[in-house]
């Protein structure tokens, strides 16, 4: 029984850190797209829309936007910068042929939320906007995350349709179907903070592949040894039984 029992937790173990190599392969070729993409020149947003459509993949590609911001439609998308919490200041940017793009300006400390607090950000008439393209997500990321709360107008996961419908948008409004963070130009009174894009993600894979084949292979030579053992045991029994026939 144990024996058995050990056998299904090696296999367990086994499949564990083939996971976690798979999961290193793809992470690797992540790290390689995003550093690709992020070091290329900034694109036209139609030629991003058009790249957008044909792949349903724009992440963290570098593009520009022009257009007139709509400050009293900002969405609060709940972060955390440089060991401070706050929020990310997501802005609907209106362009020129009447659509919107949902823009993250970048990072407000917790108790600077409220706009009004920092109106020298609030940049009027019309802006050109360059930064990285992000793709919107089609579902809650994880069931530990809260839920958003759109009456506070404060996000805890990027719902673009949700932000977009609460933001009071004219009727019938188009958007463009991704984001766009900021870079890191400086904003009129230095906020909110612009370039906020995580980019080196971690890369811890190939450390738990390691642990799940260590564990794999501690196991296996526990249940070697138990193997000998049993052989020996079963051994010296079928000896005693052997003597003992020849003594009577």
């Amino acid at each position: 029984m144990l024996l058995g029992l050990g056998l299904v937790l090696f296999l367990i173990l086994l499949a564990l850190g083939t996971w976690q190599v798979q999961r290193l392969h793809w992470k690797e070729g992540l790290l390689q797209t995003i550093d690709q993409r992020t070091h290329s020149p900034p694109r036209p947003l139609a030629e991003v829309e058009n790249e957008f459509a044909s792949s349903g993949d724009v992440d963290y590609t570098p593009v520009t936007a022009m257009g007139t911001f709509l400050h009293q439609g900002e969405r609060h998308f709940f972060a955390t910068w440089e060991g401070a919490s706050g929020f990310d200041v997501f802005t609907p940017l209106q362009l020129d042929d009447g659509r919107f793009v949902l823009v993250n300006r970048g990072f407000v400390p917790y108790d600077l939320k409220d706009a009004a607090k920092r109106p020298q950000g609030q940049v009027a008439g019309k802006v050109t906007v360059t930064g990285l393209a992000r793709n919107p997500l089609t579902a809650k990321p994880s069931m530990m995350l809260p839920d958003n709360d759109l009456k506070k107008n404060i996000f805890y996961w990027k719902d673009r349709d949700a932000m977009a419908q609460s933001a009071g948008l004219p009727a019938g409004a188009r958007l463009v179907p991704f984001f766009i963070d900021a870079d890191k130009a400086p904003n009129p009174g230095g906020l909110p903070v612009g370039g906020v894009t995580i980019i080196d993600l971690p890369n811890s894979h190939l450390q738990y592949a390691v642990t799940w084949y260590g564990l794999a292979a501690a196991l296996a030579g526990v249940l070697i040894l138990r193997l000998r053992r049993s052989a020996k045991d079963a051994s010296a029994r079928k000896s005693e039984s052997i003597f003992g026939k020849h003594d009577a």
